[in-house]
């Protein structure tokens, strides 16, 4: 059964994760989904809110919905690691670009060209203004490019999947870190 695998921190879910996930389903007659979500993402490792435990329950209740959709917690955090095994890396243009700064290798270009190679069939979302090699562009809607994380986080919920949406509402996770800090309080 080909499976993808599309990490990210899901800081919320939105649309277009969902939507992306889809894509990848019928470009590449994939059978299983699966997000990845780093305890610490490489280069986020300062995100501790809303808490980690709180962001894997809300990515569970999206895929609870989805028979094809899984979510897998790893310690992984190198792109190439954490793709080891599946058929397909999925990644927005935006993360394409990034994950080819030496920066991430200890400053080594022949480290950072060798965990790409080592990656298995990419399928990149096209985000403006990042160039997405054409031979690996997923074919998506083009309004998911103006779908985000954090405008998603600067008050636009109407991006968030359901579950998170529901979340937030209830504590405020992304949108009011004072409520939500309330909220994790009450919850002690």
């Amino acid at each position: 059964m080909p499976t993808a695998v599309y990490p990210g921190s899901f800081n919320p879910p939105t649309v277009a994760h969902l939507e992306i996930s889809r894509a990848v389903r019928t470009h590449f007659g994939i059978d299983h989904v699966v997000w990845a979500i780093s305890e610490v993402a490489l280069g986020k490792e300062q995100v501790n809110k809303p808490r980690f435990q709180d962001r894997v329950a809300v990515l569970e209740r999206v895929a609870s919905d989805y028979e094809w959709l899984q979510i897998e917690v790893t310690d992984r955090q190198l792109l190439a690691d954490i793709a080891l095994g599946y058929d397909v890396l999925v990644m927005g243009a935006d993360k394409w670009h990034q994950i080819q700064d030496p920066a991430f290798y200890h400053d080594d270009p022949n480290l950072r060209d060798k965990a790409i190679m080592a990656l298995p069939r990419l399928a990149i979302a096209p985000r403006a203004p990042f160039r997405t090699p054409p031979d690996q562009a997923l074919p998506v809607p083009a309004n998911l490019d103006s779908i985000s994380s954090t405008e998603a986080r600067g008050g636009a919920t109407s991006m968030m999947l359901e579950p998170a949406r529901q979340f937030d509402e209830l504590t405020g996770a992304w949108s009011d870190p004072d409520r939500y800090e309330a909220w994790l309080i009450h919850q002690n």
